[in-house]
C-alpha cells in the first residue's frame, strides 16, 4: 500500500461525494482496505497534507480513529503491524502545527487513544514531547499540545485495573507539578489582561481551560491521597481564590460571546474540581469542607452576589455543598462516642459549627423568598407555552437545572437540620394565610412557601394538622378563581398529592375526589388541570385506594381525562396523562366494562396520529394491556385495532420493534389471555413470534408464555402451520441456553406433549435426545433433572416407539448399546427421584417408572427393587390420611373431580384460564397404555396449586389412580414372566420396601 497514496486519496474524494453510486463503491473499497498493511500510515499522510480538501482530510482522520478503535489492540483479528504503529506514533506527533480545529481535536482523540494501549511500554517519550510542546514559542504549537495531553490525560485516567492506576499515580507524580504552574501563568496572565482589549484573550483563555481539564483529572484520579500532596493541596487553596476574580471578569467579558460561554465552563469546572475529590477522596477533602461551605454559600446567600452569578454555577455550588451533607464518610454513628473515625468526627464537627441557626435561617429565606419564586419568564411561559412550562423535570435534573437543583438541595437540608428549620418553614405557613388573592408578590411568596411544605411533607408529619388544613383552608383556596390565583390552584393541588400518601385519612378521599374533578373541569387552566391529574394519580396510587370508594367518580374522571388527553399537544404530556388514565383502569378491573365506548373514543385516533412518537406508542399499548384485562372477552370486539398494533410491535424487520417489543409482547398476552376462541388473524399473528424465540433475550418468558397460550388455544392448528418451524427454533435455542431457559423451553413442550399425548412426542422427536443427554449430565440441578425426566416420563407412558428411538440415538451418538443407555438413565432417576419436586413431577415419574415394568427389559427387571422404592414413596406423599364424607377411601388427592371446580371465582378467571382447567377436544387415548379395569375414566381437571394453575387435559398425573395402576402393572409383569421368575424378581425387593408395596396391592 506505500505506493498507493493516489488511489487512497481518489477512494476519499469518492467516499465525500454526493454521487450516491460512487459513495458506495468507495465505501466497499475503503472497507477491503482496512486490513491492508500501510492502509493507516497512508491515511495519516493525507490527514496531514494540508493541501488536500478539508472534507477529504476530515474523513481520512476519521478512518484513522475507527481503524484504531477495531485493529490497534495486538490481539485483535488483522491487527495493524509493530512497524506501522511505530511510524503512526512517530508522525502523529508531529502534527501539532495543524491550523484547523477540528482536525486537530481529532488527532488529539486519535493519540489518546493509542496512549490507552501504548502508554507507557511502546510509547515512552509520549509526555517529554508533550511538556516540551507546552513550552513552544509558537501559540498554535502549545495549544496543540495542552488539548492532545487533555485526552491523553482522559483516556489514561478511565482505566480501572490495579496495574494502570498505579502506572497513573507515577504518571501524575512526574507531571503535576508543570501543569499546575502552567494553569498558575496561563490564569495570571488571564486575569491580567482581561479588563482590557487583548486580541490573544480567547487563546489564553482556552490554555486556561485546558491546564485545569488535565488537572481536574490529575488530582481527582491521579493521587491516593490528595491531602498529603504540596502542589493538589496548593492547586485546590487556589481555586477559592480564582472563583471571584473570574467571576468579576464575566461582568465585564458579556459582550464577548466567544469568550463568554469558555469563562463560564471554566467556573464551572472550578467547582467540578471541588466535587470529584468530594465524592472520590472523601477524607482528603476534610480540610477543605469549612472554605467550601463558606464560599458556597457566601456566593449563592448573598444578595451582594446575585447580580454576578448564572444558573449553571450556582448548581454546582448548591450540589456541592448537598454532596458534602450527604457524604456517607461525614455521618457519625447514632452515638458519637462510638464514632472511630477522627475524619468524620472533624468533619461532623465542621458541619455543625458552620451550619448555625443564622446561617441556616438565611439560607431557608433566601430559598423561600428567591429561589423558590416564579420568575417573569416562569409566568410568561406559563401564559404563552404552557405546555412547555409543564413539561416534567424528572430523573436527575437537580444535577444541571436549578429550579430541581433548589429543590433537592431544600430537602437535604431539611432532612439533616430538621430541628432547626421546621419551626421555620412552619411559622411562614402562618404567615401566608391572609395574602390577598389579587396581590401577585404575595401569591408567589405563598406558591414558594407551599413548595416547600409539599417537598418536607414526610418530616412535617408531626407538625401539621393535614386533615384540618385540608377541609379548613386548602378547599377554600382551590375555589378562589380571581386572576393570577391560578398559581395557587395549581400549587395546592400539587400539595395535596405530595400529602395524600403521607397523611390522609382515607374518609377524606371522597372529598378529594370531588375537588380533582372540579379542577379537571375543560374551563380550569391547562396547567392545574394537568397538576390535578398528577394528584389523581398519586392518590389512586396508594395503598389505602378504595374501589368501591372511587367508582362513583368513575365515569366523570375517564371523561375529563380524555377530554384533557385530546387538548394537550406535547408528546410528554400525553404520555403523562395517559399513564393516569392507564392506572385508574388497571386498578378499577372489570369496573371499566360499562365505559367501553367512552374508551374507545379516543385512543384508536390517538395511535393513528402518534407517527414517529415512539414513547407515546408504548403508553398506549400499555393502556390497552390494562383495558384488554378489565374488559375481558369484551376486548375480542377491539381486535381489529389490537392485532396490527401487535403485528408493529414486535415485527423484527420493523424499526418500532425497538421500542415497542416489550409493551407489544404484554399486549399480545394480555389479549391471548382474554380470548375465547381462536380467529385467522391471530394465528397469522403467531408468525411474529418465530424470530423472537431465536432472540433469546429478556423477553424469552413472555415469548414462551404467548406461544403455550397458543398451544392452549387451538393446539392442531398452531402446531401443524407453525410446528416444525418451532422445533427447529427450539431445537437452535436451546443448545446455548442456560439451565433456566432450557427449562422454560421444555415446559412449553410439555404442553404441547399433554394435549397431543402421542403426535406431541413425534413432532418433538428431534429435540428428545438433548433431553436425555441434560438428564444424564452430572451434576444437574434437581429442578432442572425434574423437567427433564418429566419429559421423558410423558414419552415414556404415551409413546414408547418414540422413547426407543431416542434410546437408540442417544446409544449411537455415544457407542453404546441402548440397554446401557437406559440403565445409565435409571440409574440416575433412581438416585435422584427422592430430592425431585414438586410432588405432581414425582407422580408422574412414578407412572412412567410403573410403566417400565411390563417392557420386558432385563435393564428394568435388574433395577426393580429402586423402581417398587421409588414408587412406593411417591404413593406415601400422594395418598390422603383421611376419608371422604361418604366413608370411600380418595385414590390420591392430585385425582380430582369435575365438582371441584365449582368453587373457581368467574369473576377472576381469564379464558386461557378456563381453557387450562376445561381442556381442549383432541383424538387420542392412554387406555391402551395403562390397561383396562383398573383405571378411572379420563376427566378434564384443573388442579390449583399455590396460584398456578396447570394444564390437566389427558393428564396421568389428575386422572390416573397410581396404585391402581401400580396393582395393574404388577399382576401383568406376573402373567408376562412367569411365577417362577415373578419370585424371583419380587425376592430382590429389600423387606421393608416389600411390606409397603404389599400393602398397597392389598388395598
Amino acid at each position: 500500500m506505500d505506493n498507493h497514496y493516489h488511489v487512497v486519496l481518489d477512494a476519499l474524494t469518492k467516499a465525500s461525494s454526493q454521487n450516491a453510486e460512487l459513495l458506495k463503491i468507495a465505501e466497499r473499497q475503503l472497507k477491503c482496505w482496512e486490513t491492508e498493511r500501510g492502509f493507516y500510515s497512508i491515511l495519516l499522510n493525507i490527514a496531514c497534507d494540508k493541501n488536500v480538501d478539508l472534507n477529504i482530510r476530515w474523513l481520512s482522520v476519521l478512518c484513522i480513529k475507527n481503524g484504531v478503535d477495531r485493529y490497534w489492540r495486538k490481539n485483535a483479528p488483522n491487527a495493524i503491524a509493530s512497524d506501522e504503529k511505530d511510524a503512526i506514533r512517530l508522525k502523529l506527533l508531529t502534527c501539532f502545527s495543524e491550523p484547523v480545529n477540528q482536525i486537530a481535536l481529532q488527532f488529539s482523540v486519535i493519540i489518546g487513544k493509542i496512549a490507552r494501549f501504548d502508554f507507557p511500554k511502546e510509547w515512552p517519550e509520549l509526555f517529554t514531547v508533550l511538556l516540551n510542546g507546552t513550552q513552544s514559542a509558537d501559540e498554535i504549537h502549545q495549544l496543540r499540545a495542552l488539548l492532545t495531553m487533555h485526552h491523553v490525560v482522559k483516556a489514561l485516567a478511565s482505566k480501572r485495573l490495579t496495574s494502570d492506576r498505579l502506572v497513573f499515580y507515577q504518571l501524575t507524580s512526574s507531571i503535576f507539578t508543570n501543569i499546575f504552574h502552567l494553569w498558575i501563568n496561563y490564569s495570571k496572565l488571564f486575569l491580567q489582561e482581561a479588563n482590557k482589549d487583548f486580541f490573544k484573550l480567547k487563546e489564553l483563555l482556552d490554555s486556561c481551560f485546558l491546564t485545569l481539564k488535565i488537572l481536574r483529572k490529575l488530582v481527582v484520579n491521579g493521587f491516593k491521597d490528595c491531602s498529603k500532596e504540596t502542589d493538589a493541596i496548593s492547586f485546590l487553596s487556589l481555586i477559592f481564590q480564582q472563583i471571584g476574580p473570574f467571576l468579576e471578569c464575566r461582568s465585564y467579558l458579556k459582550d464577548r460571546e466567544n469568550l463568554l460561554e469558555t469563562l463560564e465552563k471554566y467556573l464551572v469546572l472550578l467547582i467540578k474540581i471541588l466535587r470529584g475529590v468530594l465524592e472520590f477522596q472523601p477524607f482528603a477533602f476534610v480540610q477543605f469542607i469549612r472554605p467550601t461551605l463558606e464560599c458556597s454559600v457566601t456566593f449563592c446567600f448573598n444578595k451582594s452576589f446575585e447580580d454576578r452569578l448564572f444558573e449553571k454555577l450556582i448548581v454546582q455550588f448548591l450540589n456541592l455543598i448537598k454532596g458534602i451533607l450527604v457524604c456517607q464518610e461525614y455521618k457519625p454513628a447514632k452515638l458519637i462516642e462510638d464514632t472511630k473515625n477522627a475524619m468524620t468526627l472533624e468533619a461532623h464537627k465542621i458541619k455543625v459549627e458552620f451550619f448555625t441557626f443564622p446561617v441556616l435561617k438565611e439560607i431557608c429565606d433566601q430559598l423561600l423568598s428567591r429561589y423558590f419564586l416564579l420568575s417573569e419568564h416562569d409566568i410568561t411561559s406559563w401564559e404563552y407555552s404552557p405546555e412547555e412550562f409543564a413539561s416534567d423535570e424528572g430523573g436527575e435534573s437537580w444535577k444541571f437545572s436549578l429550579r430541581p437543583c433548589t429543590e433537592a438541595f431544600f430537602l437535604t437540608c431539611f432532612h439533616e437540620f430538621r430541628n432547626l428549620l421546621t419551626p421555620l418553614v412552619v411559622e411562614t405557613i402562618k404567615n401566608v394565610q391572609n395574602t390577598s388573592s389579587r396581590d401577585l408578590i404575595g401569591i408567589l411568596k405563598k406558591d414558594a412557601i407551599y413548595n416547600a411544605v409539599g417537598l418536607a411533607a414526610f418530616d412535617l408529619y408531626d407538625e401539621v394538622d393535614f386533615d384540618n388544613w385540608f377541609t379548613s383552608t386548602l378547599i377554600s383556596e382551590l375555589r378562589v378563581k380571581e386572576p393570577g390565583y391560578y398559581i395557587i390552584r395549581r400549587r395546592v393541588i400539587w400539595l395535596i398529592g405530595q400529602w395524600v400518601g403521607v397523611k390522609m385519612s382515607p374518609e377524606l378521599r371522597s372529598l378529594l375526589y370531588e375537588v380533582v374533578l372540579e379542577l379537571l373541569n375543560s374551563d380550569e387552566n391547562l396547567i392545574v388541570r394537568l397538576a390535578a391529574a398528577n394528584t389523581l394519580k398519586v392518590a389512586v396510587d396508594d395503598f389505602e385506594f378504595s374501589v368501591e370508594q372511587f367508582l362513583p367518580y368513575l365515569e366523570k374522571s375517564i371523561a375529563a381525562l380524555f377530554h384533557l388527553l385530546k387538548e394537550v399537544k406535547e408528546c410528554d404530556l400525553k404520555m403523562s396523562v395517559l399513564h393516569v388514565l392507564s392506572l385508574i383502569i388497571e386498578l378499577m378491573g372489570t369496573e371499566v366494562r360499562p365505559f367501553l365506548e367512552a374508551l374507545l373514543q379516543y385512543l384508536p385516533q390517538l395511535w393513528n396520529s402518534c407517527g414517529d412518537h415512539n414513547m407515546l406508542r408504548c403508553a398506549i399499548i400499555s393502556c390497552f394491556v390494562h383495558l384488554v384485562q378489565g374488559l375481558g372477552t369484551l376486548s375480542e370486539t377491539l381486535h381489529p385495532l389490537l392485532l396490527p398494533m401487535i403485528a408493529l410491535s414486535t415485527d423484527v424487520t420493523q424499526p418500532p420493534h425497538v421500542y415497542l417489543l416489550e409493551d407489544g409482547l404484554d399486549l399480545w398476552w394480555a389479549v391471548l389471555d382474554n380470548t375465547s376462541k381462536y380467529t385467522e388473524e391471530l394465528i397469522n399473528l403467531a408468525a411474529n413470534m418465530m424470530p423472537l424465540l431465536e432472540y433469546k433475550g429478556e423477553n424469552l418468558h413472555i415469548c414462551l408464555q404467548i406461544t403455550e397460550a397458543y398451544v392452549v388455544l387451538c393446539p392442531e392448528i398452531f402446531l401443524k402451520r407453525y410446528g416444525q418451524t418451532l422445533v427447529q427454533t427450539f431445537l437452535s435455542a436451546v443448545t446455548d441456553m442456560k439451565s433456566e431457559a432450557i427449562d422454560m423451553v421444555l415446559k412449553v413442550v410439555e404442553t404441547a406433549f399433554i394435549v397431543f399425548p402421542e403426535d406431541g412426542p413425534v413432532l418433538f422427536e428431534p429435540m428428545l435426545p438433548f433431553v436425555l443427554s441434560l438428564a444424564l449430565e452430572d451434576n444437574v440441578l434437581p429442578i432442572s433433572l425434574s423437567v427433564y425426566l418429566s419429559l421423558l416420563s410423558r414419552v415414556i407412558l404415551h409413546n414408547q416407539t418414540c422413547f426407543g428411538n431416542i434410546l437408540q440415538k442417544r446409544a449411537n451418538e455415544s457407542h453404546k448399546d441402548a440397554g446401557t443407555v437406559l440403565g445409565e438413565l435409571l440409574d440416575i432417576w433412581l438416585d435422584k427421584m427422592p430430592v425431585l419436586n414438586p410432588v405432581q413431577r414425582r407422580k408422574l415419574m412414578g407412572l412412567a417408572l410403573t410403566c417400565l415394568l411390563t417392557s420386558n427389559s432385563d435393564v428394568v427387571h435388574e433395577r426393580i427393587c429402586g423402581i417398587f422404592l421409588s414408587v412406593v414413596e411417591v404413593l406415601n406423599d400422594i395418598l390422603p390420611l383421611t376419608k371422604s364424607e361418604n366413608g370411600v377411601l380418595f385414590p390420591d388427592f392430585l385425582v380430582m373431580n369435575p365438582d371441584d371446580f365449582s368453587q373457581q371465582d368467574e369473576d377472576i378467571e381469564t379464558e386461557q384460564d378456563k381453557r387450562k382447567r376445561e381442556g381442549v377436544d383432541l383424538p387420542g387415548k392412554v387406555g391402551e397404555l395403562f390397561g383396562s379395569g383398573k383405571i378411572r375414566e379420563l376427566k378434564i381437571v384443573w388442579v390449583k396449586t399455590g396460584k398456578n394453575y396447570e394444564l390437566s387435559r389427558q393428564d396421568p398425573v389428575h386422572t390416573v389412580v397410581l396404585r391402581d395402576y401400580l396393582y395393574n402393572q404388577v399382576m401383568a409383569l406376573q402373567q408376562s414372566v412367569g411365577a417362577t421368575k415373578f419370585q424371583e424378581l419380587m425376592s430382590t425387593v429389600d423387606v421393608e420396601t416389600m411390606q409397603q408395596l404389599e400393602g398397597y396391592l392389598k388395598n
